[in-house]
């Protein structure tokens, strides 16, 4: 399930996120988000965020900076090397979990 949905993301992001370039007002993207969601935490969670992320990114609210969250710290990377590190984890301290950031150096 999970990789289907990884696979509509990615048709969504190649092929017509091109109509509407720049047209999101936070960072990451939205389809990034879902994209980042989807592979790190449960499927049910990923909607979740997904759908309110949807739901905010209109011209009522401010747009900005707004990382997802990783709920639980399950996977540990083989190996620990800057190419090999997909995405970096920064502690939230407010409510124990993470933020998750993209990796640009990584090689995969």
């Amino acid at each position: 399930m999970r990789s289907v949905l990884l696979k509509i993301l990615w048709i969504y992001q190649k092929f017509f996120t091109l109509i509407g370039y720049g047209s999101c007002r936070y960072y990451p993207s939205c389809s990034e988000y879902a994209r980042i969601n989807f592979e790190n935490n449960s499927i049910l969670s990923a909607f979740y965020n997904t759908f309110t992320r949807i739901l905010r990114c209109n011209q009522l609210f401010e747009g900005g900076i707004e990382y997802p969250e990783l709920n639980k710290l399950h996977l540990k990377p083989k190996k620990m090397g800057i190419e090999s590190i997909k995405y970096w984890l920064v502690p939230n301290k407010k409510n124990r979990r993470f933020y998750i950031i993209k990796n640009f150096s990584y090689k995969g």
